[in-house]
């Protein structure tokens, strides 16, 4: 699966798309950092409730294919900037973490 196919869930609003076409193996849902570092794998998309510079940072070190804001968590000025520059898939959406992963397990994630 590629991050457009994503595009399919009504309720993901993409802030910043990148690359469209990067890869996408699978999904992660946390919000303490030190744990997605130690557990999150390269090609999943990162759930979380944080939006803030360390994230950016955090999914560039795991290589996750895209960050997935969710709980209606607002990304600010600074944040989406900083995903821009360094080309970040980013996605902002008003589901809860669970309801996130029920629409991405029925594009068969």
């Amino acid at each position: 699966m590629k991050v457009q196919d994503l595009k399919k869930i009504s309720a993901f609003n993409f802030i910043n798309l990148a690359d469209e076409k990067k890869d996408v193996s699978g999904v992660f849902i946390g919000d303490l950092l030190s744990w997605v570092m130690a557990n999150g794998d390269e090609g999943q998309i990162w759930i979380t409730v944080q939006a803030h510079l360390n994230v950016v940072a955090v999914s560039l070190l795991k290589e996750f294919s895209c960050l997935l804001i969710c709980d209606g968590a607002q990304c600010d000025e600074d944040f989406v900037l900083k995903c821009q520059q360094e080309e970040v898939n980013l996605i902002q959406t008003s589901l809860n973490a669970y309801e996130c992963a029920k629409a991405l397990a029925g594009l068969g994630l």
